[in-house]
């Protein structure tokens, strides 16, 4: 007796979206970039007569998941309907980690996904097929966890050697040839300076900034063509890298002693780390300033930052005062001159007074506190209801929180602040 055949729900037009990423392994380098992998997959689809909507070029890393743009769009536009098949050179092209194969797998269980396929192979909504995909995929990602443990292994290994990984700090040049791999050599412009750099300091108690103007003086520049910060003159001069020892990872407190020729002697090292730490202001994190980073430099632009100082007094007690200055970030001879917090906060109260109500970005907010406040002394004091206009009772308010009110209070007051608030000569104003 003869079953009588099921029958079968027409078969939708397969719509293509021939999906490219540049590989990371090292034997695809020479054979499968991206544009290798597009001409290959066009000769097939035009051998098998395949219909490519589009084409999408990826370079992103596909480790992390979620963390690829054009692959988050592709899967978007196959829930749209607009492909509902892939082409690509292989498995690990689509998927490196379990998070994507997931989606991958799970938008072929919506039958919104009906084929991928590859240079050698097809999956479709079959459980075999899709077991051997997640195989394929699964297997990606083990190549994937394992080279993180070679490379870190490897890199060990080069510090057990003695060589740091990495780009050398200025004053040394990193070598170029294969067999010579992360080791470096004294860069013959720049080393003498770096030295010197480390014999003012110890010697002549140079600070930092002192060292940076005499940098500019000479225009000393490092092997890429640019100047030294002054961030950048603090992390030459703390580096042990200089005498020989260096940490790998930095901060992971593991030490190594380099093979690399040093530049200064342990010795020279420790007087500069002495002079540093004796010039050296510890900042607490409680430490807090109402106005910082919402002021400009009427001169050079830099921001507004500020510091504190205390006095002591004849009585034993002490007298605490904030001025607000120049960080010289654009321009380390900014002649702006510093101003104190209470003659800042007297000229932000007459910026206050001029100021067109509109530029307040918190206008709504500040009227609803004042009419709440006017509800409960009339409703619970028991005061007359005065008649005062709504503008003049936002201007006190505003001077009142620069005086008065908390230091998130001021802060949010001037980020609102539509316009830019700037100091110049001990004087506020916008612009």
């Amino acid at each position: 007796m003869k079953h009588k055949q099921a029958e079968q729900a027409p078969v939708a037009p397969l719509k293509y979206c021939l999906y490219s990423r540049k590989s990371t392994e090292a034997e695809d380098k020479q054979a499968l970039s991206i544009e290798s992998q597009v001409k290959e997959m066009q000769a097939l689809a035009e051998r098998d007569h395949l219909h490519i909507v589009e084409i999408k070029r990826e370079a992103h890393s596909s480790k992390e998941v979620g963390q690829r743009p054009i692959y988050n769009e592709m899967l978007s536009e196959i829930k749209q309907g607009k492909f509902n098949a892939i082409l690509t050179w292989a498995p690990d092209r689509l998927s490196r980690n379990a998070g994507d194969l997931g989606s991958v797998v799970d938008l072929m269980d919506q039958g919104k996904l009906i084929e991928i396929k590859t240079y050698g192979q097809k999956f479709t909504n079959n459980p075999n097929e899709k077991f051997l995909l997640m195989i394929l995929g699964s297997q990606a990602k083990l190549e994937n966890d394992n080279k993180a443990v070679n490379v870190k292994r490897g890199l060990r290994t080069r510090c057990e050697m003695g060589w740091r990984p990495g780009v050398a700090p200025t004053g040394y040049l990193n070598e170029k040839h294969v067999d010579k791999k992360c080791q470096c050599r004294i860069d013959p412009r720049r080393a003498p300076v770096i030295k010197q750099m480390f014999e003012k300091v110890a010697s002549e108690q140079w600070s930092g900034r002192k060292v940076y103007r005499w940098l500019r003086e000479i225009n000393f520049k490092t092997h890429r063509g640019k100047p030294l910060v002054l961030a950048n003159i603090y992390i030459i001069l703390r580096n042990p890298f200089y005498y020989g020892d260096f940490e790998y990872p930095v901060n992971g407190g593991q030490w190594y002693t380099g093979k690399h020729t040093p530049i200064i002697d342990k010795i020279l090292y420790d007087k500069v780390q002495m002079t540093l730490n004796q010039n050296y202001i510890p900042k607490t994190e409680s430490k807090e300033f109402a106005f910082t980073k919402l002021i400009h430099c009427g001169y050079c632009g830099s921001g507004i930052s500020a510091d504190e100082k205390f006095k002591k007094l004849k009585d034993g007690g002490t007298n605490r005062h904030v001025y607000y200055f120049c960080t010289k970030a654009r321009n380390i001879d900014c002649k702006n001159p510093a101003i104190n917090e209470p003659n800042l906060i007297t000229e932000l109260i007459e910026v206050m007074d001029k100021v067109d109500l509109d530029e307040l970005g918190i206008k709504s907010r500040i009227e609803d506190e004042i009419s709440r406040f006017n509800k409960f002394r009339t409703g619970v004091l028991g005061h007359k209801q005065e008649k005062m206009s709504l503008d003049i009772d936002v201007r006190n308010y505003t001077k009142y929180l620069l005086r008065d009110g908390t230091l998130m209070e001021k802060r949010e007051l001037l980020s609102c602040m539509k316009s830019k608030l700037i100091l110049r000569e001990k004087k506020v104003c916008f612009i």
